[in-house]
C-alpha cells in the first residue's frame, strides 16, 4: 500500500507565496516521476509541474517563472514553491507519483487526496 499526503495549502492574497509538500510512504522500492496537478471548480485536472528522479523539470506555461518544483529523494517528498500567486491559481492541488513497490514489479501512478489553494482578493 502506498500513500501520498499533501500539505501546505491555504488562503493567499496577491503577491503572497505558498509551499506545498507531498510525502510518499508505504511499500516503496523506488519513485520515478513526481508531479503536481491542479483542478479548478468545473474544470479538468491539469498538470502544473513534473520532476524526474534525476531532477529534470517541466512546467505548465501558466506557472513558468512563478512556481518551482523540487524533490528530496531520501525523504520521498516533492515540493511546489508557489510565488506571485494569482486568482487563476485557485484550485485543489494534487500530488502524483509513479512508484515501483518492488524490484522488477510494475510502475503504478498514485494520487494524493489534494490540498486546497484559494486566492483571496
Amino acid at each position: 500500500q502506498v500513500q501520498l499526503v499533501e500539505s501546505g495549502g491555504g488562503l493567499v492574497q496577491a503577491g503572497e507565496s505558498l509551499r506545498l509538500s507531498c510525502a510518499a510512504s508505504g511499500s516503496i522500492f523506488s519513485i520515478n516521476t513526481m508531479g503536481w496537478y491542479h483542478q479548478a471548480p468545473g474544470k479538468e485536472r491539469e498538470l502544473v509541474a513534473v520532476i524526474s528522479s534525476g531532477g529534470s523539470t517541466d512546467y505548465a506555461d501558466s506557472v513558468k517563472g512563478r512556481f518551482t518544483i523540487s524533490r528530496d529523494n531520501a525523504k520521498n517528498m516533492v515540493y511546489l514553491q508557489m510565488n506571485i500567486l494569482q486568482p487563476d491559481d485557485t484550485a485543489v492541488y494534487y500530488c502524483h507519483a509513479k512508484i515501483l513497490s518492488m524490484r522488477g514489479g510494475p510502475l503504478y501512478g498514485h494520487w494524493g487526496q489534494g490540498t486546497q489553494v484559494t486566492f483571496s482578493s
